[in-house]
């Protein structure tokens, strides 16, 4: 085996390629806000674009915010239960009973069908006295622990404007109830 070796020649050093200065950190974050700045402004555009067609008609927020109570909006019978304790449930279902047949005051219910605190816990326990006394008793707790010294629940009943209060209280008892275990 032969080797042939060539003679060394003198060659010329390799070109560095031109090197361009990296920009700084500044000059980078200048340049993604005027990119950002410019997206923005398109997407605004784009926006008006899509929305000209809309209604910009003023909305009276109190129309949208509350509704007035009516009676018989929520049937009972359509809504299913939340809670599986027995005081609970109960309670529950007089809350939805007054939400659907309407709030009196002054008797048990009336000739339209509305119903007092008193009146829906004992309709909806259907003759069990002993669960409509522990139903009372834990509204009573929840009526006192946000009204302080209220020597009754009719009394509570009969202090009330509209129906909004008490049948909040009964969803409270209900929870309290179903926190017990009743």
């Amino acid at each position: 085996m032969t080797v042939s070796v060539r003679p060394a020649t003198a060659s010329a050093p390799p070109t560095a390629p031109a090197t361009t200065a990296e920009p700084g950190l500044e000059a980078r974050l200048a340049a993604r806000l005027a990119d950002m700045t410019v997206r923005l402004e398109e997407a605004a555009v784009a926006h008006e674009v899509r929305t000209a067609h809309l209604s910009t008609d003023p909305i009276d927020l109190a129309d949208v915010i509350t509704t007035p109570y009516t009676p018989g909006t929520i049937p009972a019978a359509a809504l299913p239960p939340t809670y599986r304790t027995p005081v609970a449930a109960l309670l529950e279902r007089a809350q939805h009973r007054m939400e659907a047949g309407g709030w009196c005051r002054g008797a048990l219910a009336d000739e339209s069908g509305a119903v007092c605190l008193m009146g829906a816990i004992r309709a909806e326990a259907h003759g069990d006295a002993g669960l409509a006394g522990d139903a009372v008793g834990v509204l009573m707790d929840a009526i006192r622990r946000e009204f302080g010294g209220v020597p009754s629940v009719p009394a509570f009943n009969d202090q009330q404007r509209n129906g909004r209060t008490p049948a909040r209280m009964l969803h409270r008892a209900a929870g309290l109830a179903d926190a017990r275990l009743l």
